[in-house]
C-alpha cells in the first residue's frame, strides 16, 4: 500500500513518528513535509499531498497538524479528495467506512503520539462499506 504523509510545524514531530512506524511496516511511502519543526503554512504541503492522493499516485494520505483541521479543509477543496478529521479511532474507523475518506487528519495538540498511531492503523485497515454509504460519498464532489 502506496502512503502519503505531510503536515506542519506544530504536526512535525508526529510526522517524524508516524513515518517511521510506516516504513516499519512495509508501506511505500512519500513524505510531503515540512521537513523541520520551524512555522511553516500548512497548505503547502497539504495541497501536494492531496495532489498525489487524487492523482492515484497514493492510496491514501496523513496530515497532521495542530487541530488537524486546517490540512483537513486545505485538502478538501481538491475535487477527488475526502479527508476526515479523526481524534480517536472509531471516527478513524468510520471516516474509512462510511465516507470513504482517502486522507485521515489528526490534532497533534489534542491527541498523544499512541492516540494518532492508533487511528492511522484503523483507518488504513477499515474497508469502505459501500451500499448506502456509496450512494452518499458519490455526492460528496461537486
Amino acid at each position: 500500500m502506496k502512503v502519503a504523509i505531510a503536515g506542519d510545524h506544530a504536526g512535525f514531530e508526529y510526522k517524524k513518528v508516524v513515518l517511521k512506524w510506516l516504513q516499519e511496516q512495509n508501506y511505500e511511502t512519500a513524505d510531503y513535509g515540512p521537513y523541520l519543526p520551524e512555522s511553516m503554512d500548512y497548505p503547502d504541503t497539504a495541497h501536494p499531498l492531496a495532489s498525489a492522493v487524487e492523482s492515484g499516485q497514493y492510496e491514501f494520505g496523513i496530515l497532521i497538524c495542530g487541530s488537524g483541521n486546517g490540512v483537513c479543509m486545505t485538502a478538501n477543496h481538491h475535487q477527488g479528495i475526502r479527508a476526515g478529521l479523526a481524534w480517536n479511532v472509531e471516527v478513524a474507523e468510520l471516516i474509512r467506512q462510511h465516507n470513504d475518506a482517502n486522507i485521515i487528519c489528526l490534532p497533534a495538540r489534542f491527541i498523544d503520539i499512541d492516540l494518532a498511531l492508533a487511528c492511522i492503523k484503523a483507518f488504513l485497515a477499515t474497508p469502505f462499506e459501500g451500499g448506502r454509504h456509496g450512494r452518499r460519498a458519490d455526492k460528496i464532489s461537486c
